[in-house]
């Protein structure tokens, strides 16, 4: 989000997939084929070693991911989910973005927009707020694990567009394409990474406090439970 760290995001994120370890499952097992359906091999497919480093981050096991890949791949029958990118505002004006994998596109659209109604959002049309976000690499790493100025000085070597420090840690901020080379740096400096994503990051934000934020919360809550809904990115500025 913008004006203030990932660093909540992540412990929330870390709090749902513990509480829904099944489905988050499910989903990284879509993005895992999704991914395969450009090559079995992920030494020479990006996406579907993203994926797979997603799925040994939530302890997903090895033949679980196997199979995904042959699925994806064609190894084991066909497999047809469509990504889908929806746009709408929450409370208080906020952007939101719902990054979805579906087999249904009606019945997604249909979900997703009930969620949005049901809490004060809106549903809105392509490019209302995706103009306002773009991908970048985000990456998050405790203050224990690094002295500042050496990450600092690693992580611009290698490409990082920022390196921002708070009370939490480090979040290093790359181009889309400059992701990956920064992250194998840091890799291969031995330093343990919290987390490490492709994301999509507001140009501008939204304060919002209150009823608004409860709201928004609501919102968010009920598309990250929706079976079809990889992420949920938006442009609120929550107060501390």
């Amino acid at each position: 989000m913008a004006g203030h760290s990932h660093w909540k995001n992540i412990k929330r994120k870390k709090a749902v997939i513990d509480a829904r370890r099944g489905q988050a499952w499910s989903k990284i097992a879509r993005l895992i084929m999704i991914a395969a359906k450009r090559g079995s091999n992920p030494d020479d497919n990006l996406a579907l070693r993203f994926a797979i480093d997603k799925a040994r981050a939530v302890n997903m096991p090895n033949d679980t991911i196997d199979k995904a890949v042959k699925k994806g791949s064609g190894e084991m029958g066909s497999v047809n989910f469509d990504s889908v990118l929806y746009e709408g505002y929450g409370p208080g004006g906020v952007a939101i973005l719902v990054d979805a994998l579906t087999d249904n596109r009606n019945r997604t659209a249909g979900e997703v927009r009930m969620i949005f109604d049901k809490h004060n959002g809106n549903v809105a049309g392509a490019n209302a707020v995706g103009w306002m976000f773009a991908k970048k690499g985000v990456i998050n790493i405790e203050k224990s694990k690094i002295d500042e100025d050496k990450l600092m000085e690693l992580a611009l070597d290698a490409g990082a567009e920022d390196v921002v420090t708070s009370e939490e840690g480090y979040e290093v901020t790359t181009a889309f394409q400059d992701f990956e080379k920064v992250r194998q740096a840091l890799l291969a400096a031995k330093i343990e990474l919290a987390s490490a994503d492709l994301a999509m990051i507001p140009s501008q934000s939204v304060a919002i406090s209150g009823e608004n934020a409860e709201k928004l919360h609501k919102i968010i809550d009920g598309l990250e439970a929706n079976d079809d809904v990889q992420n949920v990115y938006n442009n609120a500025e929550l107060p501390e």
